[in-house]
């Protein structure tokens, strides 16, 4: 008698896990090893069960699906990633070109099906899912478009919403949660500041302390403050303050406009 597949479910929305979990259950040699709530909790699971298929939710806060990926990048074997997103065109374009498969939210019963029957063909066939270069590669080329993407995928309040980068105003971190300033809106994401600022343009936003990343273009002026720092004041009146220890980034903007 064939083994059954074992499958590891990661997301951080307890309804989405619950969803991939009952159109599991409808694949009789399929058995679940475990959820995770978040991409650290992933790593750690996987690199102790070692199951064959994993469900991956990209967008996650702290350590996203693909940086999941690149933390194990020792693992052997790697186990069949299914990648679960609501990411843009490219992403999926990627996902393609690469032979590594995704489902697009709200899952669809027909869609998990046909995924779930092609990972299972190749499995039990002994085929590799996807070698260490291919899942490389794929990180690689969505590092790079998110340095020079013109949107950011934020997960807040159930949704999954596309920002236009350049109506970015400026990001503050408080608490486990940043807050998005465009304009008038302000968007609640629990993520972390740092992990959000690494999918920002770098030569577009500047980090001035430890919970606040601007976006360069929308600084109208710096005022010398106390024991080296700025006060930096935005294009609608904004005032903020800079730390200490990013006195360079100031420093940078300062000869970049000299």
């Amino acid at each position: 008698m064939t083994s059954p597949l074992r499958a590891l479910i990661v997301d951080d929305e307890p309804l989405a896990r619950v969803h991939i979990r009952t159109l599991l259950s409808a694949e009789s040699d399929i058995e679940i090893a475990g959820e995770c709530g978040d991409g650290r909790d992933a790593v750690a699971s996987i690199r102790a069960q070692h199951p064959d298929l994993v469900f991956l939710d990209i967008q996650m806060p702290e350590l996203d699906g693909f940086q999941v990926v690149q933390a194990l990048g020792g693992v052997d074997p790697m186990p069949m990633f299914i990648f679960i997103t609501a990411h843009d065109e490219y992403a999926l374009e990627a996902f393609r070109f690469y032979a590594l498969d995704y489902l697009l939210k709200p899952v669809d019963r027909a869609r998990f099906r046909e995924t779930v029957a092609r990972a299972r063909t190749l499995l039990r066939n002994g085929h590799a899912p996807a070698d260490q270069e291919q899942l490389q590669g794929l990180l690689d080329r969505l590092a790079t478009r998110q340095q020079q993407g013109e949107r950011l995928a934020v997960k807040t309040g159930g949704r999954i919403l596309f920002l236009r980068v350049q109506d970015i105003d400026w990001i503050e971190s408080t608490d486990n949660h940043v807050r998005i300033h465009m304009g008038q809106q302000v968007h609640r994401v629990r993520d972390t500041l740092s992990r959000l600022e690494r999918r920002l343009p770098q030569t577009k936003f500047l980090r001035i302390h430890r919970s606040i990343v601007v976006n360069a273009s929308r600084i109208k002026e710096l005022q010398p403050w106390f024991q080296g720092d700025y006060a930096v004041i935005l294009l609608d009146g904004t005032q903020l303050t800079s730390g200490r220890s990013y006195r360079r980034n100031i420093q940078r903007l300062l000869e970049q406009a000299s």
